[in-house]
């Protein structure tokens, strides 16, 4: 790792350096899924747009050929309610919401 890396931002939601997502790689995460779910990647509010393909670059790079990467799990979005309708327990806001 070189020191650029510590200044090349990867996922712009959770604050993850190209460093870290290196680091994270050379522990032993080979998948989407594990560096998700160790380093939070692609958990922000773009769900990965930005840096999953970024991330597969990495992967490549580390030995993983884009072939054998899988793409990952990937769970609908969820609208926010708020906390005021949720202690009114306001049926209607949520009604709302979940359309």
């Amino acid at each position: 790792m070189s020191e650029q890396d510590k200044d090349i931002i990867v996922c712009r939601c959770e604050d993850l350096t190209l460093a870290d997502v290196k680091r994270l790689i050379s522990k032993g995460y080979r998948t989407l899924d594990e560096l998700r779910r160790i380093g939070r990647l692609g958990m922000g509010p773009c769900q990965g747009k930005t840096c999953r393909a970024l991330v597969q670059r990495e992967l490549q790079a580390a030995g993983t050929p884009l072939k054998h990467q899988l793409p990952g799990t990937y769970r609908p979005p969820t609208r926010p309610i708020t906390l005021g309708s949720i202690a009114a327990g306001s049926s209607e806001e949520a009604s709302k919401d979940a359309q």
